[in-house]
């Protein structure tokens, strides 16, 4: 049986960064800066489609040679340019070609499929007869397997069908399934040569001085028909204007963010963008944010929920359609294999070869035990930002389905708390969101014994309870909202008696299967701040804590204390840092007024933000510790971008602004400007059926907030 936590987590390999990806409809392209996508051993690089690479090698070649890479850059998530050059060659009849003297600019996007432009220009004195060839593969690798899972049996490269315009390649699984990826070239290649799995495409052209020639490509995911009766060309003409027009919409309904810090509106242009192609649509299901590129092109329970409450300034349209499309995959029964129960929200929705044939159980998986809870939140929050009746109706019965699954199933020994144990031989040991198998830990190092209440996420049920109380009041039943606020009262108490160790003046990590509380200092305690489960002086005590120099890298919060046996800054949850993370502790920093830790978390954060790709924080980078000039040190395999490292950054403005939707109105509450910003504008803020926008300035050293416009009944209330 294949264990599904040896894929990634345990086995990063050295792979060169990708800078360029792409996504959209379902399909996503990561590729190396020079735009070429060559196969490396459980590298990521690749075409992607339904949890299969339908595209593992991609090279051009120059008169039998590489070209040479100039630049290159993404245009609002979606637009690729790659500039190349030739290196010397030599022409049939011995004329020299100097070296930078023919210019290739490949332009690339996705539009349910993926286009590229080749342009070339000779800048040579003389025509140029020019021999192009194209590498191509596709290995139909499973994503599993692409992570590092290993199969026994695999299925069938079946024979390349050449057409004249280009050509399929095939494979044949062992769920019988075809899977295909058709090429086509614009104009007509020379010649195409393939074997299974593999092609060679050769172009000879004659390039004129000074003159723009064009090549088109289109690579297609399981086409319908292959090759298309339209030119190629007018396909990537018409699928720019329309993803352009798409991305401008997005942003059109979306908040607005304007700083007097160039780079930090340079941030906020990519995250907004990246939340827009980070959404999937699954058909007959409804759309949701995957959880990050390039592992986790997926419903994830967790991620996406989490991901749409932080962005909830941006656009609650993501909470509606997170909600809406996990509340359909609900559990419905009691399934070992996938770790199903009734009410249970999915850990991760997978649609490749590997769970087709049951090798994983992701059709969905369910091992998670904070989905449900998160679930709830996010409805609590969305139904305070929004005011949206109709969507808290709408999701009265998945809400009473949660508070079913935690109240009957999610307490496995009757404590109080809940807790996990992993069930399925496939699934992950563990199920918070440290799910890598080493990530919980005593203070020796030594895994822990399940059943594991670990300290999160008893925070989120008390969080939990107290939002479905309030929801369940507005729908009209008191009885239960009240039955939930007593549970809520309890767990409070216990909770601040069995978790709290008194020594560090924080939050143990876990109780484990005997009720022994596991004591090692990592940041899950930090996350309990934002629920409120806390007394203010013990909340006060954490947050010190947490920015101590074994915590606090200088970036940002590690996952787990450098005092610690099992602490590693290069592992993935012990020691690491995470942007998601430490907006969620930054939440908490805000809730309990911790003003001057939050200032300080922010600015970590920010000055980290220059040395990453595009701006972006992405899935996590290393903890060691910020020394002089040199950057933070970057995680070898993280997801870049990741949903909630990019929802982080939205959630880190609402709470260094002091945003907050209260009963009576919207309050402002002694906010906090973006580390290197002066003045802050958001426009087209929606909230509770009106539209804002508001500035926030630095006078003589304090921050003022005003509402520049307001469309709409709602009350601003600001307190200095």
């Amino acid at each position: 049986m294949l264990d599904t936590e040896l894929d990634l987590r345990n086995n990063p390999c050295a792979i060169e960064p990708a800078t360029e990806v792409l996504k959209e409809g379902g399909i996503f392209l990561v590729s190396l800066p020079d735009g070429s996508v060559i196969h490396r051993d459980n590298g990521s690089l690749g075409l992607y489609y339904n949890d299969t690479r339908y595209l593992s090698h991609l090279e051009l070649q120059v008169a039998g040679q590489r070209p040479v890479f100039l630049s290159s850059s993404i245009r609002d998530s979606h637009f690729a340019q790659i500039e190349l050059t030739n290196p010397v060659f030599n022409l049939p009849d011995g004329t020299v070609i100097p070296a930078q003297t023919i210019h290739f600019r490949q332009l690339r996007l996705i539009k349910d499929a993926l286009f590229q432009r080749l342009r070339l220009i000779n800048f040579n004195p003389f025509p140029v007869k020019l021999l192009l060839r194209f590498d191509l593969a596709a290995d139909f690798r499973d994503i599993f397997e692409v992570r590092g899972s290993q199969r026994r049996r695999r299925g069938e490269l079946l024979p390349v069908e050449v057409q004249r315009q280009g050509l399929v390649l095939a494979y044949r699984g062992l769920d019988n399934l075809l899977r295909t990826t058709g090429i086509t070239f614009e104009p007509a290649p020379a010649s195409i040569t393939g074997r299974p799995g593999q092609a060679e495409i050769t172009f000879a052209l004659v390039l004129p001085p000074q003159k723009k020639l064009y090549l088109h490509l289109k690579i297609e995911p399981a086409p319908d028909n292959i090759p298309s009766g339209n030119k190629i060309s007018d396909l990537f003409s018409a699928a720019t204007i329309e993803q352009a027009t798409a991305y401008h919409q997005w942003q059109r309904e979306s908040t607005r963010f304007w700083t007097d810090n160039s780079f930090i509106n340079a941030m906020f242009q990519t995250a907004v963008t990246d939340l827009k192609a980070l959404q999937i649509e699954y058909p007959g299901t409804g759309r949701i944010i995957a959880a990050g590129i390039p592992w986790y092109t997926a419903p994830f329970g967790r991620d996406s929920l989490i991901a749409s409450w932080q962005a909830l300034i941006l656009n609650p349209a993501l909470a509606h359609q997170a909600l809406r499309f996990l509340a359909r995959y609900q559990g419905q029964k009691v399934d070992r294999w996938r770790e199903e129960r009734p009410g249970k929200i999915l850990h991760e929705l997978r649609q490749g070869e590997m769970t087709s044939c049951r090798e994983v159980p992701h059709s969905p998986y369910y091992g998670s035990i904070d989905a449900t809870l998160w679930f709830i939140i996010l409805l609590g929050a969305t139904y305070r930002w929004t005011r949206d009746d109709a969507l808290l109706r709408e999701l009265a019965i998945p809400l009473r389905n949660c508070l079913h699954w935690c109240l009957d199933h999610g307490d496995l020994d009757g404590d109080g708390y809940l807790e996990y144990q992993r069930e399925s031989p496939a699934g992950l040991a563990n199920q918070g969101w440290k799910d890598s198998w080493d990530a919980v830990v005593d203070r020796e190092g030594r895994l822990a014994e399940g059943p594991v209440a670990l300290v999160e996420v008893q925070a989120y049920y008390y969080l939990a309870l107290n939002e479905a109380a309030h929801l369940l009041a507005i729908l009209g039943d008191e009885l239960t909202a009240a039955d939930l606020k007593r549970r809520a009262r309890e767990l409070q108490e216990r909770f601040n008696r069995d978790f709290w160790l008194e020594d560090e003046g924080y939050l143990i990590f876990a109780l484990d299967g005997r009720k022994r509380p596991l004591t090692t200092l990592v940041s899950n305690g930090g996350q309990a701040l934002f629920t409120g489960i806390l007394p203010p002086e013990r909340a006060r005590r954490v947050a010190r804590r947490l920015l101590a120099g074994d915590f606090y890298s200088g970036w940002g919060i590690r996952t787990m204390s450098k005092r610690e046996k099992a602490y590693n800054p290069m592992s993935y949850h012990n020691g690491s840092v995470w942007p998601h993370d430490n907006a969620i502790i930054a939440a908490g920093l805000r809730r309990y007024q911790c003003l001057e830790e939050l200032s300080r978390l922010a600015a970590g954060l920010f000055a980290a933000s220059p040395h990453f790709n595009y701006r972006r924080w992405p899935e996590l980078f290393c903890g060691f510790t910020r020394r002089g000039l040199s950057g933070p040190v970057r995680y070898p395999v993280a997801c870049d971008p990741q949903a909630w490292a990019v929802g982080s950054l939205f959630s880190f403005l609402q709470h260094l602004l002091g945003l907050e939707l209260g009963e009576h109105g919207l309050f402002i509450s002694r906010p906090l400007l973006l580390p290197g910003t002066s003045r802050i504008e958001i426009r087209n803020l929606a909230v509770a059926g009106s539209r804002l926008d508001l500035a926030f300035e630095e006078k003589e050293g304090r921050v003022l907030a005003n509402v520049l416009k307001k469309e709409g009944d709602l009350k601003v209330i600001i307190e200095a």
